[in-house]
């Protein structure tokens, strides 16, 4: 399938508008498949850090005063504009990170989603007012300043609209910087946005982690840090954080439990989802649900199904429709999983899968057979996060113990339950220690829901409207019929 990507051979950051540079170091974006370099990228450090969260600081007052009206509009002009670009955009993300165009266009609808939601939500976003004798108080919600945002590369799409739309609706100017390994689709969106936006009310600096993102989160005059990625890096975002006393939110990693309860009425259909929920990007997102609990009375059929689910899942090229399963983002992140599935296989039974398999055309990428292992809760494989389409299956057959089981990891971003019980429903949706729990649907991200963690999964949320608040602090103002009556005089 041939699509016209409309790549630049270069890409600058956008920095107040312009997209400029203080070096002319650069970095190859290239083809996860195939290797094939698709353009450069300025190489950003602390010079054009400086610049953007300066533009940024410049542009502040004058966005914090524009009206809800005219940031949702321009909000909305976003959303147009991907929705108008968006088999492009989707095409971009095939080559830059190796996602399939089969589950792509599900990005979009979420990013274009969450531009339109906060273009909504914003203009019923207000603090409150309050009464007591002899006086009026006034609760008025107002944005931080500059915020610094650093996304992931798993899903790019998802992760800008994530973090701009709130931040930008809440009247917030931002510097994002985007993950080195999937800059290409953020960038182009950058274009748009030089033209949406005045001058530095958004600014994207593409670079390092090292580089660029520890230079924008120790900058003096960023008011807020939003970050999406690993624990490890995250504590060192909280820790920049901490180090200012500015707020930090935190998206960081999961280990889901997927509980399969015995009452279920189609066991194709949970099959079928639960596959997908461990496969899904390759493997690569921090809300897969890569534990699967499958209860004792069905468990032979069960598991005798599923292993055959995941052998007929089509393993191809990202940009052919019919592939279900690409290539993972980079050699670095291959090699990290086929790491994990050696360990696996000294701890616990392989079932299926465990191997790298080569596509023609794409021998560059690291292609992974979906793997399954039969498994304790306890084993490394089921404890640490792999971000790969590597499942750990657990048999289980007492409630309270596979509850703690479940609880057991030092995560707590998503889980799944299947069942046709409600109390099982509820009772098990009481007990996980899970910021989302879904029945019977698993990835059920709807605009407005919010999104986030419990334990070391992060901090905030996301997606729904509780990022607004999180996006803004509250000034009290106190109104007093008169002055009182004199205490010293």
């Amino acid at each position: 399938m041939s699509i016209d990507l409309g790549l630049a051979s270069h890409y600058a950051p956008l920095i107040n508008g312009e997209f400029r540079s203080h070096t002319d170091e650069t970095f190859d974006a290239v083809d996860a498949s195939t290797g094939e370099r698709l353009a450069t990228i300025t190489r950003s450090g602390k010079a054009d850090i400086d610049a953007a969260v300066a533009a940024a600081k410049a542009a502040f007052p004058a966005w914090a005063a524009t009206s809800r009206e005219e940031r949702s509009r321009l909000l909305l002009t976003v959303a147009d504009w991907v929705e108008a670009n968006v088999e492009r955009l989707i095409g971009i993300d095939a080559h830059d990170i190796g996602r399939t165009l089969f589950e792509l266009p599900q990005d979009y609808v979420q990013a274009i989603g969450q531009y339109r939601y906060f273009a909504a939500a914003v203009m019923t976003h207000d603090g409150w007012s309050m009464s007591y004798p002899g006086g009026w108080g006034i609760a008025k919600r107002e944005p931080y300043g500059v915020v610094g945002q650093i996304i992931p590369w798993n899903v790019p799409a998802i992760m800008t609209a994530f973090k701009l739309a709130p931040a930008l609706a809440a009247g917030n100017t931002v510097v994002l910087k985007p993950d080195e390994n999937a800059s290409l689709s953020t960038l182009e969106l950058a274009r748009q946005l030089a033209e949406v936006f005045p001058p530095g009310v958004v600014n994207v600096v593409p670079g390092y982690g090292e580089e660029a993102g520890a230079a924008l989160t120790a900058h003096p005059d960023v008011a807020k840090l939003a970050f999406t990625g690993s624990p490890q890096v995250g504590r060192i975002v909280a820790h920049a954080g901490a180090e200012r006393l500015v707020p930090v939110s935190l998206e960081l990693g999961g280990k889901s439990p997927n509980i399969v309860f015995p009452d279920i009425d189609d066991i194709d259909a949970v099959v079928d989802n639960t596959t997908f929920a461990s496969t899904f990007c390759n493997g690569q997102s921090c809300l897969a649900g890569t534990r699967l609990f499958v209860h004792d009375d069905l468990y032979p059929t069960f598991i005798e199904k599923l292993v055959k689910a995941y052998e007929n899942i089509r393993i191809g090229s990202p940009l052919d429709p019919e592939t279900r399963l690409g290539g993972l983002v980079s050699a670095e992140q291959g090699e990290r999983v086929l790491g994990y599935i050696e360990a696996g296989k000294a701890e616990a039974d392989l079932l299926t899968g465990g191997k790298r398999v080569t596509v023609p055309g794409n021998e560059h990428g690291y292609f992974i057979q979906p793997t399954i292992f039969e498994t304790k809760n306890s084993a490394r494989i089921a404890q640490e996060e792999i971000f790969g389409p590597v499942l750990s299956l657990i048999r289980w057959d007492d409630f309270d113990t596979m509850i703690e089981q479940a609880n057991d990891v030092r995560y707590g971003l998503a889980s799944g339950v299947y069942t046709s019980n409600l109390r099982n429903a509820m009772r098990t949706a009481d007990r996980l220690r899970a910021g989302q729990v879904w029945v019977n649907k698993y990835v059920n991200l709807v605009d407005g829901q919010p999104f986030g963690g419990y334990k070391e999964s992060g901090i905030g949320r996301e997606v729904g409207r509780e990022t607004l608040d999180m996006y803004t602090q509250l000034k009290s103002i106190m109104f007093n019929e008169q002055v009182p009556s004199p205490f010293y005089v």
